[in-house]
């Protein structure tokens, strides 16, 4: 389960960061570097699907909630 919290977590990370480049620039990272190969409604899935992973597991992989 640590290989599937990892790949979870990076793309959370990559999502977070796509959304903050709209949010400043207005230019899209993931459409910019998938579009051309038909990817990108994947990528957009498997981080959305990744997300709700992270929400429902969260407190079990988390050491400073656990701490409480």
């Amino acid at each position: 389960m640590k290989t599937v919290h990892m790949i979870a977590f990076a793309l959370v990370v990559i999502g977070a960061l796509n959304w903050g480049l709209v949010g400043l620039f207005k230019f899209d990272l993931v459409n910019t570097i998938l579009s051309a190969t038909g990817l990108e409604t994947i990528v957009h899935i498997l981080i959305g699907v990744s997300a709700v992973y992270l929400i429902f597991t969260h407190m079990n992989d988390c050491k400073v909630c656990a701490a409480k």
